[in-house]
């Protein structure tokens, strides 16, 4: 804010070059390569890969709206990326989605072996509620709980690892829309909507906050598995980093094989729209970054 209370230009890449090289410094620090026999490279060749790291903005961006504070903030934002770092050497590998391509490189297990990917993948995520559960550094004990419960309910059962379980259980069959809805809710949108959540309770806000940033994270959650699903069928591999064409290869039900790619488009755009009225809903002063990520969501090439 300005002295006279007007809001400074935003400009997303500027705001979010900040906060990545953070994110970055902080996860090359915490995520260390002196784990035994080699799995401390095999964690950082996964972590530190590059990738668009929309996680941790939306916790650090959700973070700022509400006045939450910074060190947990941080932590959370990093925390989260572990998960989503962990959930892809899992689900690269040849019992699941058996992809050799990730980030532009090859996967986890094509590099490393199978066993160490499995190893690496949980040490990430045992590192993960390790980073959310600090001594010495100031962040309440309920914060942290708070975030250690929404981050394990966006991973478990009833989040990602319940997701990708209907995923595996669908190939080949047809799904309705809202069978698939509740899938790629599952799957993709809960760990998005827990780092806006997480960045939330950074700042504890009232409740009628708190209900329209978990109707914004639900909406960016969902827009970004729709969009995921049109890229795979217009965008080259190079482009997405990853294997382009694998839903269609292992067939998968997706938004575009069940609308069409127009549709599918037009509910992308929807969804953004829901996500804007959400934040505007809120009453939070500043949403800027947020409003930014959420239609870089739906307007990415990769």
């Amino acid at each position: 804010m300005t002295a006279t209370g007007a809001l400074a230009p935003f400009k997303l890449s500027d705001w979010s070059a900040r906060r990545l090289a953070e994110v970055e410094a902080a996860l090359d620090r915490w995520v260390s390569a002196d784990a035994p026999a080699g799995l401390g490279e095999a964690m950082r060749y996964a972590v530190l890969g590059g990738g668009k790291r929309l996680r941790p903005l939306l916790v650090l961006a959700a973070a700022e709206a509400v006045g939450g504070q910074a060190q947990a903030a941080l932590r959370a934002a990093c925390a989260v990326e572990l998960i989503h770092a962990y959930s892809l050497v899992h689900d690269d590998m040849p019992c699941m989605d058996d992809d050799v391509l990730r980030r532009g490189r090859p996967t986890v297990h094509v590099q490393f072996g199978q066993a160490q990917a499995l190893l690496a993948g949980d040490a990430l995520q045992a590192l993960a509620f390790e980073l959310l559960t600090p001594q010495g550094e100031g962040v309440a004990a309920a914060v942290q709980a708070d975030l250690c419960r929404l981050l394990s309910r966006a991973a478990g059962a009833q989040g990602m690892a319940g997701g990708q379980a209907i995923d595996l259980a669908s190939v080949g069959r047809a799904l309705n829309e809202e069978q698939l809805r509740r899938m790629h809710r599952l799957k993709t949108g809960a760990l998005l909507q827990a780092s806006v959540m997480m960045g939330a309770a950074c700042g504890q806000p009232q409740a009628p906050v708190a209900e329209a940033l978990l109707r914004y994270g639900d909406a960016i959650g969902l827009a970004f598995q729709v969009v995921d699903d049109i890229l795979d069928v217009t965008a080259d591999s190079q482009t997405l980093g990853k294997t382009a064409g694998k839903d269609a290869q292992q067939d998968k039900p997706t938004y575009v094989s069940l609308l069409g790619l127009e549709r599918a488009r037009a509910h992308a755009v929807e969804l953004l729209g829901q996500a804007l009225h959400a934040l505007d809903a809120s009453g939070l002063a500043d949403t800027r970054a947020l409003a930014a990520l959420a239609r870089m969501v739906v307007e990415r090439e990769n």
